[in-house]
């Protein structure tokens, strides 16, 4: 306990040399600077702004409620990250959720370590700590990825070295931003899954691409249901016209569909080419599906 309230002492006496004009440090070879940088320091809420370059866009009320009540509780367990802008002002790199916690319980101060960094700098700590370490939607970890690549000028080589993830897993999150917006929006609310949209990124069609869409959240289709309906889209160049497009089916489809369904119990695919051949997907959700689909086309014959 003795230990926890000495650390705490400094982390004020530190915040007390910063507030000494006299003493204002801008850079590592500044007086003082080496006491500054690298350690815990009490800073003032106000004297923090948040961060431009932050990529968490939304934040769930009701976890930072709940992150407000821990700290309340037990204080801020994890310092977050500024880095050094003017006199006695800061900006944040990392922990925009404590720094909204803390200011959400009436705090006037949180523990911080600072750092001294350029804009370039900062924005790459501020993309980099947070991909590792908060929980953001694949979408805004691919927004993240993309800004490092054009602001930073990083390849996915460095890239994947500066993140600690392979090149193919940093590409299969760029390939996300292919997707239409509606369908990313999808992503990031939770709609669909990572999977999904690398399943829908194999469709060119964007029209065809957000029919298929549709499909998936009106059949809550899993990645493997959506994965096998793209690969039998693109099976046959010819045949592009799913079920949910209503214009080019022809009647006696519409009427005859139904009955398929009826039989088959289950929502029935059907792509018809500008020739009028076409197919026929019957979807199954288990190997059990499988069978018992299997076991009424054997018993026709």
């Amino acid at each position: 306990m003795a230990k926890a309230v000495k650390k705490q002492a400094l982390g004020r006496g530190l915040s007390a040399l910063l507030k000494d004009p006299e003493n204002d440090i801008n850079s590592a070879e500044d007086k003082n600077a080496d006491k500054v940088v690298g350690n815990i320091i009490e800073l003032e809420l106000e004297s923090i702004e948040v961060n431009p370059f932050q990529p968490r866009t939304s934040f769930n009320e009701e976890t930072l409620q709940q992150l407000a009540t821990s700290i309340k509780e037990l204080g801020v367990i994890q310092p977050i990250t500024v880095r050094k802008l003017d006199f006695n002002k800061y900006q944040l790199v990392s922990g925009e959720r404590r720094f909204r916690a803390s200011k959400l319980i009436g705090l006037k101060t949180v523990p911080a370590y600072i750092r001294i960094a350029n804009d370039n700098e900062s924005l790459t700590m501020a993309l980099v700590e947070n991909i590792q370490r908060q929980d953001l939607d694949p979408i805004e970890v691919a927004l993240s990825y993309q800004r490092l690549i054009d602001e930073i000028n990083l390849t996915q080589e460095q890239l994947s070295d500066r993140v600690g993830k392979k090149r193919s897993t940093i590409a299969n999150y760029l390939r996300l931003l292919k997707l239409d917006p509606i369908i990313q929006t999808g992503i990031r609310d939770g709609f669909i899954s990572m999977g999904h949209g690398r399943a829908l990124i194999n469709i060119e069609d964007t029209q065809v691409q957000l029919e298929i869409y549709e499909k998936v959240l009106s059949n809550a289709l899993s990645v493997r249901e959506t994965e096998a309906l793209v690969r039998a889209l693109n099976s046959d160049e010819d045949i592009k016209t799913p079920i949910g497009k209503k214009s080019g089916t022809p009647e006696y489809i519409k009427d005859g569909i139904q009955d398929f369904a009826e039989y088959f119990g289950a929502k029935i695919d059907v792509k018809v080419s500008s020739r009028g051949s076409g197919k026929l997907i019957i979807p199954f959700a288990s190997e059990e599906d499988f069978k018992r689909i299997k076991k009424l086309i054997s018993s026709e014959n």
